[in-house]
């Protein structure tokens, strides 16, 4: 019977919302005949599995080796799924370790998570190739340190009000804030450096449609969701009105024109494949009033519990969620048989 390595909690501000998420993986994977073995990653970094310290090492033949530190036993693990959102865990990190111990994984791989996860080198690499972006300063925290007059002055010249003060490399919304005119700028920046030492200044876009299109497969071979439409009772889609029950809703499949429907998902599936993305993603956007389509940003690991967006918008495509986890680990391991075919 398959093992897989459920990797969950994680060093990132979205340490619960990825326990949240492991929980269905586990039980989707029981369901479906594998052998789930969950390890938690604290927020310090520590790996335990049933609150006994251990660390993952290469066997041979492509078998992980689960080695408890206190006593030296050993358990093997076929395959790892990272069930882990944000920074040191989504950004490429455990996919060099996988890598690097020569043991499959679920979802993208090295580069494309790296890319994924950083918003300025996603929003570049999406402008060099043709895809609707919004307009955005990249700061970092030298620029803001030695140069904030130059920094507020590129923002009203070339950005303007309202704006989002973001992150680079974080998810949840975490660190993000609106800014309505000048007067807030600085402590936006202030707490967005607090969580990165990249931010980017974007460009507001006022009263827009948000939503989503889920993808599973590889490039060439995916299964596309109709988009989602995600509403809401606040000013904007922050933290709090994302995790607060009640507080959104997500409409599958969204009330748009077929030919919007179309453009979307060809939009997300374009996105996908230029950033080499591999077994699973969600893309969002942003629709203006006067119908602009912007490309906001691709979730390698989106959110996975039975009920967050990325498995209700495969199950509006035909794919439940065991099924869903079920592809995803057959594609882990199809890819690392493929890669040694090939070495």
């Amino acid at each position: 019977m398959t093992r897989v390595l459920v990797l969950m909690g994680g060093r990132s501000g979205e340490h619960d919302v990825s326990l949240v998420s492991a929980r269905g993986v586990v039980d989707a994977l029981t369901e479906g005949g594998f052998t789930p073995v969950p390890v938690v990653i604290d927020r310090e970094g520590a790996w335990t599995r049933d609150g006994r310290p251990v660390t993952l090492g290469p066997g041979a033949g492509g078998v992980g080796r689960l080695i408890d530190l206190a006593d030296g036993s050993v358990d093997e693990v076929d395959v790892v799924f990272p069930v882990l959102h944000g920074p040191n865990g989504e950004d490429g990190t455990v996919q060099g370790l996988c890598e690097m111990a020569r043991l499959p994984y679920v979802g993208a791989g090295v580069a494309a998570s790296a890319v994924s996860m950083d918003k300025a080198l996603f929003k570049a690499l999406a402008m060099g190739h043709g895809l609707p972006v919004a307009e955005a300063v990249v700061v970092s925290a030298a620029d803001w340190a030695t140069q904030p007059d130059a920094v507020t002055a590129e923002v009203a010249a070339s950005i303007g009000y309202p704006c989002f003060v973001k992150p680079a490399r974080m998810g949840s919304s975490v660190g993000i804030s609106r800014v309505s005119s000048p007067d807030g700028l600085d402590e936006a920046i202030v707490l967005a450096l607090a969580a990165d030492d990249k931010i980017l200044i974007e460009r507001g876009v006022t009263s827009p449609r948000e939503v989503e299109v889920g993808l599973l497969g590889t490039p060439g071979d995916l299964v596309t969701s109709p988009p989602g439409e995600i509403t809401y009772d606040a000013e904007w889609y922050d933290y709090e009105t994302k995790y607060t029950d009640g507080r959104a809703q997500v409409t599958i499949p969204a009330a748009l024109d077929p030919a919007l429907v179309s453009r979307l998902q060809a939009l997300a599936e374009a996105a996908f494949e230029l950033v080499g993305c591999h077994g699973l993603a969600r893309v969002d956007f942003l629709i203006a009033p006067d119908g602009e389509i912007l490309l906001s940003e691709l979730n390698t690991m989106p959110g996975f519990t039975p009920t967050s967006a990325f498995p209700s918008l495969m199950a509006q495509a035909g794919v439940p969620y065991p099924e869903a986890v079920r592809r995803l680990v057959t594609m882990a391991m199809d890819r690392a048989g493929a890669r040694t075919a090939t070495t």
